[in-house]
């Protein structure tokens, strides 16, 4: 069975990042995949310190003890990943940008040391929304996602961009977006 991750990357409980990873992951279910979500905010983590990139443990991660390896984990033992995220100043929000920093010490182990942490294939997924409708701001933040991505071998598969939702769960009133979440993680749940 597929194992699809889905990473919330907002601070607002029952926002409208978080009803559309919701619908997303549902969509995954009745594909058949198992999923799971990680709540970036609900973990205890600090940003990268970057000296600790000089000396990544044995496994290639991190060497710092907190909750980052559970997300590590998780994107390790995953088939896919759908990454959702409000837009913060023009660009992912400070959870989500602290998260793929923090995998830092694969691109290291990966692109300098020649070792390859994260060695099976996965899809990926984006979803962003945010209050505005600034193009620019949802192609920033696909920039920094693929970068990531590209770090712990992720393909680039489907996104989900919403303009214009700021209110507190107002992605509820819209059933073409609810609908565009569901079928991105149907597919994402199909996939081989």
């Amino acid at each position: 069975m597929k194992n699809i991750i889905g990473i919330n990357g907002s601070p607002r409980k029952g926002g409208n990042t978080e009803i559309l990873l919701t619908e997303a992951l549902r969509g995954a279910r009745e594909a058949g995949a198992s999923t799971e979500s990680i709540i970036l905010n609900d973990l205890s983590f600090v940003p990268c310190q970057e000296e600790e990139y000089a000396r990544v443990d044995r496994d290639g991660l991190s060497v710092i003890n907190d909750d980052m390896h559970l997300v590590f984990d998780k994107i390790g033992s995953a088939h896919a990943i759908i990454l959702a995220s409000p837009i913060f100043f023009g660009s992912l929000s400070a959870q989500t940008k602290m998260m793929i920093d923090r995998f830092q010490c694969v691109w290291v182990s990966k692109f300098l040391m020649d070792k390859e942490i994260f060695d099976r294939r996965k899809k990926g997924a984006l979803i962003l929304v945010q209050a505005s409708h600034k193009k620019e701001f949802f192609e920033n933040a696909k920039f920094i996602t693929r970068q990531f991505f590209h770090t712990i071998n992720v393909v680039f598969e489907k996104e989900l961009f919403c303009a214009g939702f700021d209110e507190k769960g107002k992605i509820a009133d819209s059933p073409s977006f609810l609908k565009n979440a569901y079928e991105l993680g149907k597919h994402m749940g199909k996939i081989s």
